[in-house]
C-alpha cells in the first residue's frame, strides 16, 4: 500500500473530499464519525479510512458525488473490487435500488449451467409484472449485484441488488413482491423482494 499513496496524501485527496462532504454530526451504529475518519487520514492509514467512509456512507445515505470519490481513492490504491463496488453505489444513489433474495434455477430443470459470480457481472431480463396489451410479458432489465464473496451457483439463493435500467417501470414493487430473471426461456430463478432504496437526494 506505501508505494501507491502518494496521489492520495493530499488535501485534495477523494478521501478528505469524501469525508467533507458527511455532515460532521453522523455516526455509525458503533459511534464513528468523520472525526474518526480525519484521524485516520492524519496517520497516512488510507484503507481504514476508506473502510470507516463506506461505514459512513451504509449508515446514512450519501449522494452519487461520494461514492464516486470513494471509488477515486480505491483505483489510486489498486483496490479494484472496491471501486467497483463504489461505483455500484453511486449508481445505486443515482437511481435507486432493490435489494431480493434471489433462488436460481437448477440446471436439470432448465436453468443455467455456471454460477453467477459475486458483484456486478450481469444485466439480465425480468419479468416484474409489465403486460403488453396483448398480454404477453414485457420484461425489463437490470443489472444484478451478488452480495458477499461467493458465486450464486444453479440451484440455490443468495441475497442480491438489482439496479434498474429504467427505474420508472419497478416503481409499483414493494417488499414481498416476487418477480422472475430470464436469460433465456424458460425463467432462469425467481427472487423476491426485500427492500426498495430510493435515489439520495443531496442536500442543498
Amino acid at each position: 500500500m506505501t508505494g501507491h499513496n502518494q496521489t492520495v496524501d493530499s488535501q485534495a485527496s477523494p478521501l478528505l473530499k469524501a469525508a467533507r462532504l458527511c455532515p460532521a454530526d453522523i455516526r455509525t451504529e458503533f459511534g464513528i464519525g468523520v472525526p474518526d475518519v480525519l484521524e485516520y487520514l492524519g496517520h497516512d492509514e488510507w484503507e481504514m479510512a476508506l473502510l470507516l467512509l463506506e461505514e459512513l456512507g451504509d449508515a446514512h445515505p450519501q449522494p452519487p458525488g461520494f461514492w464516486s470519490l470513494l471509488a477515486d481513492a480505491a483505483r489510486l490504491m489498486w483496490l479494484r473490487r472496491d471501486a467497483d463496488w463504489y461505483e455500484w453505489r453511486r449508481c445505486e444513489a443515482r437511481s435507486g435500488v432493490l435489494r431480493a433474495e434471489l433462488c436460481l434455477k437448477c440446471t436439470e430443470d432448465g436453468g443455467r449451467t455456471l454460477p453467477v459470480p459475486s458483484g456486478w457481472s450481469l444485466r439480465p431480463m425480468w419479468d416484474i409484472g409489465r403486460r403488453t396489451p396483448e398480454g404477453e410479458p414485457l420484461l425489463s432489465i437490470a443489472a444484478l449485484w451478488v452480495e458477499g464473496g461467493d458465486p450464486l451457483k444453479p440451484g440455490e439463493c443468495a441475497p442480491v441488488r438489482l439496479l434498474p435500467l429504467a427505474p420508472e417501470h419497478w416503481r409499483h414493487l414493494t417488499p414481498g413482491d416476487a418477480i422472475t430473471m430470464h436469460e433465456i426461456r424458460p425463467p432462469a430463478g425467481t427472487a423476491r423482494v426485500v427492500e426498495v432504496m430510493p435515489p439520495v437526494v443531496a442536500a442543498s
